[in-house]
């Protein structure tokens, strides 16, 4: 992940003298057992000033400041007193520290207007956090989210540059420069394609997204984009990695009069071949189908998902781009040698977004072979979003409620940890997992993939919620 670059210019580019805004220290939340941080007394709570004099923006200076062979480190503790510590060690040794946020300075937010934003499609009146419009490209490169480029600074690409910062996720949505401004209500987004060249001259790289609004840039106007972007796909070190095409996720609190339309069963069938047709086209041009349809294109369609192999490595399954699929294929390997009885018999719920029940009937069925052993599919809309059809991650505390409370949940109820923000014990809307548990009267297991599916199906006794394998 890291690339050799020259030091000084590097230290020049991190200058707090040089940046607008001054680094926060970094707060630290946890030590790791037998760490340098451990051995040096820090704690969680004790935040982090400056490496060698230097304050980092983020968890992207800190990782490169502490591959130094000397550090001196200045330390804040909990009761306001600063401590300067001096260590060696090797180059490729850590610290031993987590931090509570990935950026110690401000999060650079979006300057368009999209309509199909989520963020704007949500009720009022929530945490503040919920309405921050994240478009970091320092998020993007350390977590995989999507940013448009728009509001980028000169000092932000010639750090791009200098620390390698590559690859990035873009959303794309269209190459065409009219096409995107309108899309994105923005005229800097009609500079896509110099910056698509700037990456290319640099050898940098970048995965791209589309998100398909019906009636907008479907059609001919997907054709185009996704040509485009396969141009620079090419070579033995291409631009754009992968492209990843989603649609578009509407709610009932969207703006009304937005002129956008939901995808239907109608509309995914013609893009599904679309894509395909044009994926056979680029991997005899490039030798990878380079361009992929996330997997809610299928279940809206009524159509089989496609065979692992068309995946080829993944590039984008964060994306919901073959996620099922693999899913399934880790499901498999976790149900390959199952008992054929339960000496307790047990009957267990697994909760899902109704979009995605019918794909997994089959690895339920698998399970409820066992004799004693009852594992009940709820496949849940969300009256909370205004959707009938909704995958698994968007369910919300009270979708849960409105959806469960009449149902037999047997001794447990399983919940996939996508429902869960971002590893919080909280919903979507805000409820705590200890709120639905009490409302149903039922205990709740956080599940966090397949063998852990099949480990809580499969356990004499029900485990209850622990909320450390949560957080």
């Amino acid at each position: 992940m890291w690339h050799e670059s020259s030091k000084e210019t590097y230290e020049s580019s991190i200058n707090p003298k040089t940046t607008g805004n001054q680094p926060r220290p970094a707060v630290i939340e946890s030590v790791e057992p037998g760490s340098i941080g451990e051995e040096l007394g820090l704690e969680p709570g004790d935040q982090l000033v400056s490496i060698n004099g230097i304050k980092p923006r983020d968890l992207i200076d800190y990782q490169f400041l502490i591959v130094d062979e000397e550090l001196n480190l200045e330390i804040l503790d909990e009761s306001g007193t600063l401590h300067t510590i001096g260590l060696e060690k090797d180059t490729d040794t850590g610290l031993g520290l987590g931090f509570t946020e990935a950026l110690f300075d401000e999060l650079k937010q979006c300057n368009n207007n999209c309509p199909f934003c989520f963020i704007d499609q949500q009720p009022s009146g929530g945490r503040t956090t919920l309405y921050l419009k994240d478009d970091d490209y320092r998020l993007s490169f350390l977590y995989g989210s999507y940013l448009t480029l728009t509001n980028l600074k000169e000092s932000d690409w010639k750090r791009i540059e200098d620390q390698r910062l590559s690859p990035l996720f873009v959303s794309v949505h269209a190459t065409d420069p009219d096409l995107r401004s309108q899309l994105l209500k923005n005229p800097r987004a009609a500079l896509l394609k110099k910056q698509l060249d700037w990456f290319s001259i640099r050898g940098l790289q970048l995965h791209a997204q589309i998100v398909i609004c019906p009636g907008l840039n479907d059609g001919k106007a997907l054709d185009e984009t996704l040509e485009e972007l396969s141009k620079y796909g090419t070579g033995n070190r291409p631009t754009v990695i992968s492209t990843a095409v989603v649609p578009v996720g509407l709610t009932k609190f969207r703006p009304k009069n937005d002129g956008l339309i939901p995808v239907d069963p109608h509309c995914a069938k013609c893009v599904i071949k679309q894509v395909e047709e044009l994926q056979q086209q680029f991997h005899n041009q490039i030798g990878s189908r380079f361009a992929w349809l996330s997997d809610e294109w299928y279940l809206i369609a009524n159509q089989p998902l496609p065979a692992r192999t068309a995946y080829e490595d993944l590039p984008q399954q964060e994306n919901g781009v073959g996620s099922i699929r693999s899913f399934l294929e880790e499901m498999d390997r976790a149900t390959n040698n199952l008992p054929k009885k339960l000496e307790n018999p047990k009957t267990c719920s697994w909760v899902v977004g109704r979009l995605v029940e019918g794909a997994l009937k089959t690895a339920s069925s698998r399970l409820n072979e066992i004799e004693g052993l009852t594992l009940l599919l709820h496949g849940l809309p969300s009256p909370y979003w205004g959707q009938s059809q909704i995958v698994t991650g968007l369910l919300t505390g009270q979708d849960l409620l409105n959806g469960l409370q009449r149902r037999e949940l047997g001794d447990q109820l399983l919940l996939p940890s996508v429902m869960l923000r971002n590893g919080e014990a909280l919903f979507l809307d805000g409820m705590t997992i200890n709120q639905v548990s009490d409302a149903l009267n039922v205990p709740i297991r956080i599940v966090h993939g397949a063998e852990d599916i099949v480990a809580a199906a499969l356990e004499k006794q029900p485990k209850l919620l622990n909320l450390g394998e949560v957080l």
